[in-house]
């Protein structure tokens, strides 16, 4: 079932991309979050194949949060949603982030509608991908059995991995209250 994530800190917005992506394909999960902090707790609660993010967000905008959203699903493809339309804000997403598509508000709905079957698409690319390298890789004995459970693990639950460290060699924990907001 595919899964999108959805972030503006403009409710009439996200309602807005929900009405216009609704029925886009069969058993579409929408998640949606008003800030970046709500996006990354979605984000570490479970997998999505398209993250979409407005620009211009108090506290965390677009840009940060997608840098951040890679280190936890990198296959995850992602989109930049913007009001105001720069070349130089495009490019620095392109850049930074390696964005897949830089959309600008007010949006066309049946193009929006059309770059989300591309990102879709490109998220099945990558997939396959990603499982013909580890294929690859593991019929030439590059592989341990340890970092192929890694692999598993990871494809099952997005992050579960992923560990950030401190300058210390302390683990840093997420909030425990990040992750729980999502379960209410």
């Amino acid at each position: 079932m595919p899964r999108l994530l959805l972030v503006d800190d403009e409710p009439s917005q996200l309602k807005a991309l929900q009405r216009t992506l609704r029925g886009l394909c069969p058993d579409l999960h929408l998640d949606l979050a008003l800030s970046g902090e709500e996006a990354l707790a979605h984000v570490r609660a479970r997998a999505h194949d398209v993250i979409v993010a407005d620009l211009r967000m108090p506290g965390m905008d677009g840009l940060t949060l997608l840098a951040q959203v890679t280190r936890w699903q990198p296959l995850a493809v992602t989109m930049l949603l913007t009001g105001v339309a720069d070349f130089a804000t495009a490019q620095r997403a392109l850049n930074e982030t390696g964005i897949f598509r830089y959309l600008t508000k007010p949006w066309e709905p049946e193009l929006l509608r059309s770059q989300m079957r591309l990102a879709l698409a490109e998220f099945q690319r990558r997939v396959t991908q990603q499982a013909q390298a580890t294929a690859w890789q593991a019929g030439q004995g590059q592989l341990t059995a340890q970092e192929l459970e890694r692999l598993r693990l990871e494809q099952e639950e997005p992050g579960l991995t992923h560990v950030d460290w401190a300058d210390d060699g302390a683990v840093l924990m997420p909030a425990l209250d990040a992750d729980l907001s999502s379960l209410r």
